[in-house]
């Protein structure tokens, strides 16, 4: 063959390849055989590729021409390609849409019901019992003054009772309660007695973290001053709280210390065969009330403070105090 048949047989095969692989895109109807056809017609192996093998017999100044031309080629079939492909796309959302009308006029089927954080149910179930004994709720910041966390509490500086509760100190003066103990003094300060209220709140201690430690958690405290009042009405009326929280659950008071009261107790319930302490109490100290100008030899009283995430743990089998505070749904959906 003639150099010049054989210039003429490539250029005829570029103008065939051209004319059908422009049809075949037309003709194409899915994304994924576009895809097919692209490889069939550009690859490697491809159309093109096998015609363009011939140009090794070509003369070195007729090369140019047939490789501008290639090159054209392969320009205009991709452009076809992704004009296509384009197309196919916009069909299909077309299709999607039309298929998939909504209409905003059909009433709302509703969305599901979030679930109470356990903590929160717990504290209000506490909160509700102690309302029904002729209890109000009080409330105080959480960061508080030396003055209020301690030192009102008969926990002067230095004293050995500040050891019992590891301190986050914001500066000299001020920190984060450790306890809800300060609402009591503050409620006193400008309510004289009798008194009767509870005091929830978040409390903060240095604890190490584990399975019943956190250095956040919740605590309730109780407060009671009247005339007349002794321990046997402390015990009556944590007895009353926890057989109304727990149902039947062994309890047990046992001597202990608390700077702000005397006598101090803690309370236990019996749980998975072992003695867990659920709450401190006793009776206020003399000193506390005579520091809020209140006569103690009038009046007497008693306080008590428990965890909230301890009473959870017991109520619902929790073994780690570390899931409340994971935000996991698969836990929580179970509340």
């Amino acid at each position: 063959m003639s150099e010049i048949e054989l210039l003429d047989q490539i250029e005829n095969q570029l103008k065939s390849l051209s004319d059908s692989a422009d049809q075949d895109i037309k003709n194409t109807k899915k994304e994924g055989d576009l895809e097919i056809l692209r490889v069939s017609l550009l690859g490697k192996k491809g159309k093109l590729s096998n015609i363009l093998k011939n140009m090794s017999k070509l003369e070195a100044k007729d090369r140019p021409k047939i490789g501008q031309k290639a090159n054209i080629l392969k320009t205009n079939l991709l452009e076809a390609i992704s004009d296509r492909k384009n197309q196919l796309l916009n069909y299909a959302l077309e299709l999607k849409i039309a298929n998939e009308k909504l209409d905003v006029t059909i009433p709302s089927t509703g969305t599901p019901k979030g679930n109470q954080h356990p903590l929160l149910s717990t504290q209000d179930e506490i909160i509700d019992i102690f309302c029904g004994l002729g209890y109000s709720v009080a409330n105080g910041p959480e960061i508080e003054s030396d003055f209020y966390n301690f030192e009102s509490l008969n926990i002067p500086k230095n004293h050995p009772a500040r050891d019992m509760q590891d301190t986050f100190y914001l500066n000299d003066n001020l920190l984060l309660r450790t306890h809800t103990s300060p609402v009591q003094i503050r409620y006193l300060k400008d309510n004289p007695p009798p008194t009767r209220i509870i005091s929830p709140g978040r409390v903060y201690r240095r604890d190490a973290v584990d399975a019943t430690h956190s250095p956040v958690f919740n605590q309730v405290e109780v407060l009671c001053i009247d005339e007349g009042i002794n321990f046997s009405h402390l015990r009556g009326t944590v007895l009353t709280f926890l057989k109304t929280f727990f149902g039947d659950l062994p309890i047990r008071f046992r001597a202990s210390y608390f700077p702000f009261t005397e006598p101090s107790a803690e309370v236990d319930v019996q749980w998975k065969g072992k003695w867990l302490e659920v709450m401190g109490c006793g009776m206020v100290d003399p000193m506390v009330l005579n520091r809020m100008g209140i006569d103690s030899e009038k009046w007497t009283g008693f306080a008590a403070g428990l965890g909230v995430e301890r009473f959870c743990m017991v109520r619902h089998q929790i073994d780690d105090i570390r899931r409340f505070y994971t935000n996991d749904l698969r836990f929580l959906k179970q509340f």
